[in-house]
């Protein structure tokens, strides 16, 4: 199995060094593709702690804790692994995350500016004058940053902090099927009408529309992605 190489930076040591291994660490895991390829990606220890430019008893003891989380696994002379989730985990999540996210939704019309969630349609102006299927990484992109964009408008740190490591593998989900299916073309839609329902203050409506974007990657999940039995 091959072993990922995470894009590191050696860390600042003037701060708390187990804190920084452990940030840089998870922050960089966030952006691998975890459901990508087959086998649950493999980490070398010894690589980690040259590529943050620390010892590796900082970086063992990160590991351990994102183990406590759930992120990584520790086999004993096996090695680290980031966590894969089964399908019947995935959609488990999916159904959780659609709870947080659409109370981040109701949050919004309530706690936003008119100008943060304006920024929202911003951010999809590139994609209304082509098909956004034949820009399918950039679109994929800008997804992720819409999803972390309702979160934090929701200026609700609890409800960004209880979904810190869930979105990890709601990101990587979403990455890996949106282009299946014609879901882009389908994503791109749910997203205005979320925008237009937030932009009205329509706070039953957003929380309504939110939950069932999340709804119906977990039907997605459902029925057609196999490759997480």
């Amino acid at each position: 199995m091959a072993t990922v190489r995470l894009d590191l930076l050696p860390i600042d040591v003037n701060f708390s060094l187990k804190d920084r291994t452990y940030k840089a660490l998870k922050e960089t895991i966030a952006t691998i593709n975890i459901y990508e390829g087959e086998g649950e990606p493999r980490l070398d220890e010894r690589q980690l702690s040259e590529d943050l430019g620390v010892s590796r008893t900082p970086v063992r003891e990160a590991l351990a804790r994102l183990a406590q989380e759930g992120l990584v696994r520790v086999i004993p002379r096996r090695g680290v692994f980031v966590v894969r989730k089964t399908k019947t985990e995935i959609l488990e999540m999916i159904t959780v995350w659609a709870a947080l996210e659409s109370m981040a939704a109701r949050l919004i019309t309530q706690n936003a500016s008119d100008g943060e969630i304006s920024a929202l349609r911003k951010m999809f102006a590139t994609f209304e004058s082509e098909k956004p299927q034949a820009n399918i990484d950039e679109y994929s992109g800008t997804n992720i940053e819409f999803h972390q964009a309702i979160l934090k408008l929701s200026k609700s740190e609890l409800l960004n902090t209880l979904t810190e490591t869930l979105f990890i593998h709601m990101r990587s989900i979403r990455v890996r099927t949106i282009g299946e299916n014609n879901r882009v073309s389908r994503s791109i839609i749910d997203h205005m009408n979320i925008i237009e329902a937030l932009e009205r203050r329509d706070t039953d409506l957003a929380e309504r529309l939110v939950r069932q974007h999340s709804l119906d990657l977990a039907a997605h999940v459902e029925q057609h992605v196999d490759y997480l039995d």
